[in-house]
């Protein structure tokens, strides 16, 4: 079978959707089949899991003979906010301020700077000018995380502001993101998987479609809107274009999540074990 996409970006995914959903861990075996579906094999499987351990995301416990992982807090914070983001029914209301990030990381620190710089777009904040990103959204405790994270206080400074001009705040949207090439994404998501939800309710409806097909249907139709975290930055309603196309594929996310939901879960807990709980550490 034909691999579907990085290995470790797929566990990213199972974590998310599904073993965040019993307890946060899962045996390693159990990890290996799941991801069998999808064209990994075990080599790719426990080599992913291992860097995923190395960066922090996430830990392994012994138990008798078998090795069992799970996230940790920096993982879980993660899903979290992945979760919140992705299954959010309503854009996020607007108090009309602006959240201002400001640094001056040294140049002994590029590393530092280049990771910032990565989680602050994975949050949805946008680069107004160097150094110098901004978001309308109330993200004060991702930013404290991140200062901590990275132990750079002594390098930011965070304000909260009104735009006072000289255009429009629909103006400072178009300087820090690319809407439109957002939407083109959307639309073509909409294009796929309008016409895939229509097949598969079908299949469905008649008994022609598998739990284990329904199990890589669904989180292949996560992992694909799990793309979205990195390219949208989640603004309020007030500042989307009229013809923004963000709401109506949440919508058939939705009905199609919905669609896939019990018969997925009913192979997923065909293949995982649970064991014995774990004594896990705080992290």
């Amino acid at each position: 079978m034909e691999k579907l996409f990085n290995t470790r970006s797929m566990i990213f995914t199972l974590y998310g959707d599904y073993i965040s959903q019993y307890g946060n861990v899962i045996w390693i075996g159990s990890l290996i089949r799941l991801l069998k579906e999808f064209g990994h094999n075990e080599q790719s499987v426990r080599a992913a899991i291992s860097r995923m351990s190395k960066q922090g995301w996430v830990q392994s416990e012994k138990q008798g003979n078998k090795s069992y992982y799970y996230l940790t807090d920096r993982g879980k914070k993660r899903m979290d906010e992945a979760a919140n983001r992705i299954y959010q029914i309503n854009p996020p209301s607007w108090d009309g301020e602006w959240r201002l990030l400001l640094y001056t990381i040294p140049e002994d620190k590029r590393h530092l700077r280049d990771e910032l710089r990565r989680e602050l777009v994975w949050s949805g904040f946008g680069l107004l000018s160097n150094s110098c990103w901004i978001t309308p959204n109330p993200l004060e405790e991702q930013v404290n995380n991140l200062i901590a994270k990275y132990e750079i206080d002594s390098y930011v400074n965070f304000f909260r502001a009104k735009y006072e001009g000289m255009n429009e705040n629909k103006d400072l949207v178009d300087q820090c993101w690319d809407l439109e090439e957002v939407n083109e994404r959307y639309s073509e998501f909409i294009q796929t998987y309008s016409q895939k939800y229509i097949i598969d309710k079908n299949k469905i409806e008649k008994g022609d479609l598998s739990d284990g097909s329904c199990f890589v249907e669904r989180t292949m139709l996560v992992h694909q809107y799990r793309k979205f975290l990195f390219i949208d930055p989640s603004l309020p309603q007030e500042l989307l274009p009229e013809d923004w196309l963000g709401d109506s594929a949440a919508s058939l996310f939705r009905d199609y999540y919905q669609m896939l939901r019990e018969p997925a879960t009913r192979f997923f807990e065909s293949v995982f074990e649970p064991g014995e709980p774990l004594d896990i550490k705080e992290s």
